[in-house]
Order: structure tokens, then C-alpha cells, then sequence
């Protein structure tokens, strides 16, 4: 169901503190805090006792004493006090612990293999740290639907029309064809517009005006990160392989699915955009407009999900599912690889 060797967005950097903060990903409850020293830690939220989740006991120092019986487990998982039996630790009295790292203002969680988490694998933020690129706040969306919905969802620009008439005032379809394209990391669906009358949401943000050609550019990688780059340039001077004129106006919507579990779903999100970096207005235009269209978003995906799940009658595809349907096979291809290792691994019995 997820593909587990791989980083997760767990939630916003300054979001976790010196508090046990108890959090489910991938089905896996797990307890988050920060040692004295700033450095993120993230063990199972179970003492291996009576299970009671450890986000119920106490931060001391870097330690975490269940509020049980007062076991005590260090940023390893391994356990450092028995108060019960001082002179004789329970030598099976462990928890999991998980990788995480700060980065892109984002926690990041690697649910597999810890031998296996590389932080060069977290997936690149580009031109994240120049400054004549601005950035939005961003947020946060839980969504009671299975992530690959949402993926689905952010594979399809054509739904806009429908869905996103409030938000982004609609103009989401066009008679462009849709390109689908598979890469090393996912797939991309995209699509040049060319001499069109730009989409209400981006006519206040380009800084020309007329016309434009557009580019429809929506990527979906896995294990489940949208990347929708949305391009306006003057007319004449977009399409595939061209490079950018001085009044190109380029927005990045970076979208980040962690799987709660198979019905819930935590979205987290930003956009980044190469123009007015310190504009607080735009900025926060550009997020509200955001925050609108996930909302419209979840309304629908919410009751597509209980939809599913409770067919009676087959539901069918439509041509625009064909970069859903890609990913869907890339991702269920690696998940179905990453089982068949980890198998190839235990042990006999």
C-alpha cells in the first residue's frame, strides 16, 4: 500500500519543539520531539511494556520516560532507565526509531529501512535558497481520502474548470492535447497554450499584459510529491526547449502527500514563484488563492473516496486519467519491489 523506503514530509520544522508531539504516518504511530540540542528525534509512540503511547509521558532532557512505569528510552530507542528493576535493563525493552531530518523549512521522516536513509535522497527544492525567488507560507490540509486520490487529482489539470471556479475562477481545460511523459522520478502531464488570455488567478500576478502562452506543467513523483509549475510569458515566446524572456512569470506549487493511513491523508504544501521575493501581498494572495482550491479540493476527493470505496457499479476512465494511471502503475511496480526485498531478507523459520 505505501512505499515505505523513501522521505515523507512529517509536518513544518518549527512545528516540532521540546514537546512529545504524537503524530500516525504510514499506519505507524510515532512520537516527535527535539533533543536540547535542536537535533529532531522520532521513536514508535509504544513503551514496549503495555503499549502506552510514550507521547503520554515525559520529555527529560533527551530522553522520554514512560508515564507508566517509568522506562526510560534515549533518541535511539534504546531503553537507559528501569526504575522498577534499577540493576537489570529489559534487554528486549526497545523502540523503533526513525530518520528525520530538517530541511526546506520541512521535517522530513524516512519510514523504511534506517540503513538505507540517505538525506541526499530527500527530493530537491530548486533555486530554494535564492533570493530573487519568493516563497509562500504554505500550509497544512488533512484529507479523509487515500493519498493516491489526491495524486490522481494533481495529475489532472482539466478539473479546474469544474471544481475550482471560487479559487482559481475556473479556465482549468483547453483543446491542447496533454503530454504524458514518464521520468526517473514519476510522470509528467504538460501542455503549451499558446495566444490565450491568461487564467483570472495569474492575470494579477504576470507583469505584462495581453496574451500569453502558457504552460500547464503537472508532475507527480513519487513517492507522492506534486510539483505544478505554471509558466506565462508573452505571446510567441513560450514552448518546449525555448528559454525564458526577461518577462517570463514562473510559479511552483510544491505539493507534499503523507499517507496517514489507507483513509486519511496530511497535504502539506508551498508556492515559489521567480519574481518580488520580499512581496508580502502577493504572497499572501498567492496562499489564500491556494488554501481556497484545496479546500474545494477535499470537498470533492473526500466524497470521491467513500465514492470508491463503496461502489456498487464499475466506475470507468476517462482520457485525462492516463498520467494518473501511469503513476499509479509506477508507484504499485516499486512497492510490489520493495515487499518482494524486504522478503528476500528475513530470515527462515
Amino acid at each position: 500500500m505505501f512505499l515505505r523506503n523513501c522521505w515523507y514530509v512529517a509536518g513544518w520544522s518549527d512545528e516540532v519543539g521540546r514537546e512529545l508531539k504524537a503524530e500516525t504516518f504510514l499506519g505507524e504511530e510515532i512520537v516527535f520531539y527535539r533533543q536540547e540540542d535542536g537535533k529532531p528525534v522520532a521513536l514508535e509512540d509504544a513503551c514496549p511494556h503495555r503499549k502506552l503511547p510514550l507521547s503520554d509521558g515525559t520529555l527529560k532532557g533527551d530522553h522520554v520516560e514512560c508515564g507508566y512505569h517509568g522506562l526510560t528510552f534515549d533518541c535511539s530507542g534504546a531503553c537507559v532507565a528501569a526504575p522498577t528493576q534499577q540493576n537489570n535493563l529489559p534487554r528486549r525493552a526497545v523502540v523503533k526509531s526513525y530518520p528525520v531530518v530538517d530541511r526546506y523549512r520541512f521535517l522530513w521522516i524516512w519510514m523504511g529501512d534506517p540503513a538505507l536513509a540517505d538525506p541526499d535522497r530527500i527530493f530537491p527544492i530548486e533555486n530554494f535558497d535564492d533570493p530573487a525567488w519568493g516563497k509562500t507560507d504554505g500550509g497544512v490540509l488533512d484529507i479523509d481520502c487515500n493519498y493516491l486520490w489526491v495524486c490522481d487529482n494533481l495529475l489532472d489539470p482539466s478539473h479546474v474548470a469544474w471544481v475550482h471556479v471560487t479559487s482559481f475562477a475556473g479556465a482549468g481545460t483547453d483543446e491542447e492535447p496533454l503530454n504524458v511523459e514518464k521520468t526517473d522520478r514519476g510522470v509528467v502531464v504538460s501542455r503549451w497554450i499558446a495566444d490565450k488570455p491568461a487564467s483570472p488567478y495569474y492575470a494579477k500576478l504576470v507583469s505584462f499584459e495581453g496574451n500569453c502562452d502558457r504552460l500547464q506543467h503537472y508532475e507527480m513523483c513519487m513517492p507522492a510529491i506534486g510539483l505544478n509549475k505554471s509558466i506565462y510569458t508573452p505571446v510567441g515566446t513560450g514552448g518546449y526547449g525555448k528559454d525564458p524572456v526577461a518577462e517570463t512569470f514562473v510559479n511552483i506549487s510544491y505539493n507534499f502527500m503523507t499517507p496517514i493511513d489507507e483513509d486519511r491523508t496530511r497535504y502539506f504544501w508551498f508556492q515559489h514563484r521567480n519574481s518580488d521575493p520580499d512581496n508580502q501581498e502577493v504572497s499572501e494572495f498567492m496562499n489564500n488563492g491556494a488554501r481556497m482550491a484545496f479546500e474545494e479540493d477535499r470537498t470533492v476527493l473526500e466524497k470521491v473516496h467513500l465514492g470508491m470505496k463503496r461502489k456498487r457499479t464499475p466506475s470507468i476512465d476517462l482520457g485525462l486519467d492516463a498520467g494518473a494511471k501511469q503513476f499509479r502503475l509506477m508507484l504499485g511496480r516499486a512497492i510490489e519491489a520493495e515487499g518482494t526485498s524486504r522478503g528476500a531478507m528475513q530470515p527462515e523459520t
